[in-house]
């Protein structure tokens, strides 16, 4: 007691900068030791900072050291605070993630997401935030190095929770993340269509999120798409015919299925957009052609379309409409009055007549107004007395 502990500490960082594995041969020992000492934090952090020592010089250890005794003290608020610190710093000093590769699996890597985006947990919002920071390179991590292998492993517990009340943070990680497991590893599929019954509420967001990011998503990825909401699609009409029984999700799943498969027919060739493009090329060429030979007559788009016959009819097509547009402004000249008087006589004996019996129908509206006010008025007295009474 009174001793100074600085020289055992620097015969600690030797011993494990040199040999790392002596600290995560027996982690469970000292995890044990921790669950019965945490009502000691002082002696706990020491613990913690002995085997963290093992990290000082390889990524590997370090995080086996993390999650075999920080992490399962992550919760426990005297703690929790070293051990976010010391993951962070660990990271720091490690930027190559590659040897760390394997080491976090889906068992350990979703309490972390919990932590990370759900609310009300044991950490404050403070080391919250610190590990949201640090959730990005924990997912590196996860994922390995091969993700297109991996990721359909994490498909399921992504699934699971990406529920229609869990946080809007946690969600917009959910969703990206079970996007990208279908993106980059092709089983997910499979597994999407073995969980769809047991979670169509998370598959109704998924479907959706997939319509809102339709555009960026690769034709590879579509065919597989396409593929697995036509058995959707299938197992729709199947629910929809049992019963009642979860009505909602399967319309929403049934929708969004629908507009999905509706995209992927496509719009057909764009015609509109060839021909315009086909105008503005036409227009140039010709604006082009006209300026370089000084007028249009002496331009080779019009010695073109002389010599193939295009101008002489169009100007003999353009005669024959103008003669016809002549001859109808002359027939409408002479004819319009006729068949204009022609209407009057027959218009004029309807219109005096509607303007009569409108006449009367006033007449008699004014008369029944009358006899109405005459009335209350007689009337008003009367009542008037009645209440007074």
């Amino acid at each position: 007691p009174g001793e100074s502990l600085h020289g055992y500490r620097i015969c600690i960082q030797a011993l494990l900068l040199d040999r790392p594995k002596i600290a995560t041969t027996n982690l469970d020992k000292y995890l044990e030791v921790l669950r019965l000492q945490q009502n000691r934090p002082a002696k706990c952090l020491t613990v913690l900072w002995a085997l963290g020592q093992a990290g000082t010089a390889d990524l590997h250890e370090g995080l086996k050291v993390w999650l075999g005794v920080m992490l399962p003290v992550l919760g426990i608020k005297a703690l929790s605070p070293y051990a976010v610190a010391y993951l962070d710093r660990l990271l720091m000093m490690h930027p190559n993630l590659t040897k760390g590769f394997g080491m976090i699996c889906p068992k350990d890597f979703f309490p972390l997401l919990d932590f990370a985006f759900m609310p009300n947990n044991s950490l404050p919002p403070s080391l919250q935030e610190q590990l949201r920071q640090l959730y990005p390179r924990l997912k590196v991590l996860a994922f390995g190095a091969k993700p297109e292998s991996a990721l359909h492993t994490y498909f399921p517990s992504f699934l699971s929770r990406a529920t229609p009340s869990c946080p809007p943070g946690m969600k917009r990680e959910l969703l990206t993340s079970l996007s990208q497991c279908l993106s980059l590893d092709p089983l997910s599929f499979s597994v999407w269509r073995q969980l769809y019954t047991k979670h169509l509420s998370q598959s109704s967001l998924l479907l959706n999120h997939l319509l809102e990011s339709w555009d960026g998503t690769s034709k590879k990825v579509r065919q597989s798409l396409q593929e697995t909401v036509r058995s959707f699609k299938v197992t729709n009409e199947e629910l929809a015919a049992r019963g009642p029984g979860g009505t909602q999700d399967v319309a929403a799943c049934d929708a969004a299925c629908k507009e999905l498969l509706r995209k992927m027919r496509g719009r057909g060739f764009p015609w509109p957009r060839l021909l315009l493009v086909l105008l503005v090329f036409a227009t140039g060429f010709l604006l082009h052609d006209i300026r370089t030979h000084g007028s249009f007559q002496a331009s080779f788009s019009a010695r073109l379309l002389h010599s193939s016959g295009i101008v002489p009819a169009s100007q003999q097509a353009w005669q024959r409409v103008s003669h016809c547009c002549l001859e109808g402004y002359r027939w409408l000249e002479r004819s319009l009055p006729v068949y204009g008087s022609q209407a009057m006589s027959v218009v004029q004996p309807l219109l005096e007549l509607l303007w009569a019996k409108g006449g009367e129908a006033a007449a008699s509206t004014a008369q029944l107004c009358s006899s109405l006010l005459s009335w209350l008025h007689g009337s008003l007295p009367c009542v008037a007395e009645w209440v007074s009474a």
